[in-house]
């Protein structure tokens, strides 16, 4: 069986996944927690882009050396095998770090055929994207907050080709966010305007 490769992000209700941190902390809670850890559980690998890797990096270590308590999810972090996608060359401070040999389809495609845990992205927008386009992500997860950002960077481009996703499944917060669960749709819904006025005159 083949490893799964899932993303998860925080995302607001116009789209934008900019800066979660300007705008994400008021909506967390346990079931929001819940849902991340859940994410992270099965796997043993994830992937970055470097802002993102640079963002986690210069946090969680500190986090895990302080002992609070979310030293047991930096560690967590800290003992997963962490792959960054970088032009220029990288130098780690964080254990288990290391730079990608080859571009995102080419890295994924080659651990989704390696046995071992799921492997997992948080942020890292543009590595989704990629892995998107080239069919490989097999789980976005998003945690949709009830709150128009109106400015930051959305999830897809402007003017890039469609892409086809089906619900997996959802649950709703008792913040409001919503935790919609997507997969490729292999299959999506055809026809057009004729078929629409058809089906709402039954």
């Amino acid at each position: 069986m083949s490893r799964k490769i899932t993303a998860s992000l925080f995302i607001s209700l116009d789209g934008v996944v900019e800066a979660p941190d300007q705008w994400h902390f008021p909506y967390f809670n346990d079931e929001m927690g819940a849902a991340v850890d859940a994410s992270l559980k099965t796997a043993d690998v994830m992937l970055f882009g470097r802002r993102t890797y640079d963002s986690f990096a210069g946090a969680w270590p500190d986090r895990e050396a302080a002992g609070g308590d979310d030293a047991g999810f930096a560690k967590q972090l800290g003992d997963m095998r962490k792959i960054v996608f970088s032009r220029g060359p990288l130098e780690f401070q964080w254990r288990n770090s290391e730079q990608a040999r080859g571009d995102v389809s080419e890295v994924a495609a080659a651990l989704k055929g390696e046995s071992g845990g799921d492997v997992a992205l948080s942020g890292s927008v543009s590595v989704i994207r990629q892995l998107l386009d080239a069919g490989l992500l097999d789980e976005l997860q998003l945690l949709v907050h009830p709150i128009a950002v109106r400015k930051g960077m959305r999830l897809f481009d402007e003017g890039e080709p469609s892409v086809p996703l089906k619900l997996l499944r959802s649950q709703t917060f008792t913040t409001g966010v919503l935790h919609l669960v997507y997969g490729p749709d292999t299959a999506p819904p055809t026809g057009g305007y004729e078929e629409a006025v058809a089906a709402l005159g039954e």
